[in-house]
């Protein structure tokens, strides 16, 4: 197929190799240097141009304005697509807005499907993403075999914007527990236990989790180079807020957790890894979890 992929950045780029690996010939439209593996793709002077040359545009960016500003803004994606050609977007943005963008691409005669992911760039690079889709069901079969290429967990969730929706929940769900992780490991690193042998016990019980296995592990070893950045998950989090305002709903733990990811950002931390939450919890404590 031909196939249009628009945002290389850490999510991105493993994702559009497989693309490329299976292949599909591949269109892209980048601000930076086309990543070595992906060598073999037509770069694209405008994304208009990507959607010209694609039968499927897929995009991975990273707010709702990038969104906006790729699909509908001078010589956007919407400018060159044509009767029949389905745009995919895979970025994390407002469910509102995604409506809104849907029935614009809808208008041209052209398929949307909203179809965030989670699992990182570790799980962008092993092809092993949970994939979370909102649109019609037959665009959704129709896309489905390049789903495939980049994740495991697929699930068509309902109309556009469900998909969004769902990374919402994905998101406060993912927050709550990093602060939790973070927490526990503090409160034993400061009463003086081995918060490593800490963590391999709790891994054996009803503790037990992707986020205390993986970012627990970051915590105490200090690896926090991003895999997603707390910038990103406090504009996921931030959606989560707006959304709940609008519908009278309280998130209070939600709320919680992006205080702390404030803390990060005053401190200059937004740019390492979400696991780094921890570090707000730290400072209010005056204490870090490697110190155990």
């Amino acid at each position: 197929m031909k196939i249009g992929f628009i945002g290389l950045g850490i999510m991105g780029s493993p994702m559009a190799q497989h693309l490329l690996a299976a292949g599909h010939e591949l269109f892209v439209r980048t601000r930076s240097k086309v990543p070595e593996p992906l060598a073999k793709a037509t770069v694209c002077k405008t994304n208009a141009d990507v959607a010209r040359a694609a039968d499927i545009v897929f995009m991975m960016l990273p707010d709702t304005p990038d969104v906006e500003l790729v699909l509908l803004g001078k010589d956007g994606v919407s400018s060159g697509l044509t009767k029949g050609k389905t745009v995919v977007d895979m970025s994390s943005i407002s469910p509102m807005e995604t409506k809104r963008f849907a029935k614009a691409v809808n208008e041209l005669g052209c398929d949307y499907l909203d179809a965030p992911v989670s699992g990182g760039e570790v799980g962008a690079k092993a092809a092993s993403l949970t994939i979370m889709v909102g649109g019609p069901e037959a665009v959704f079969e129709r896309v489905k075999p390049l789903f495939e290429l980049m994740g495991k967990n697929i699930t068509l969730v309902g109309g556009n914007g469900d998909g969004q929706t769902t990374k919402v929940a994905n998101q406060i769900i993912v927050a709550l527990n990093i602060a939790a992780v973070g927490e526990a490991l503090l409160f034993a690193s400061k009463a003086g236990a081995d918060p490593a042998k800490v963590r391999q016990a709790l891994m054996g019980g009803f503790a037990a989790s992707r986020i205390l296995e993986v970012h627990g592990e970051r915590m105490i070893k200090r690896t926090f180079n991003p895999g997603f950045r707390i910038a990103l998950h406090q504009k996921d989090l931030g959606l989560a807020l707006a959304g709940a305002k609008s519908i009278g709903v309280a998130l209070p733990q939600t709320a919680s957790a992006a205080q702390l990811m404030q803390v990060c950002q005053a401190n200059g931390w937004d740019q390492l890894d979400h696991s780094a939450l921890v570090k707000a919890l730290e400072t209010m404590a005056a204490h870090e979890v490697a110190q155990g």
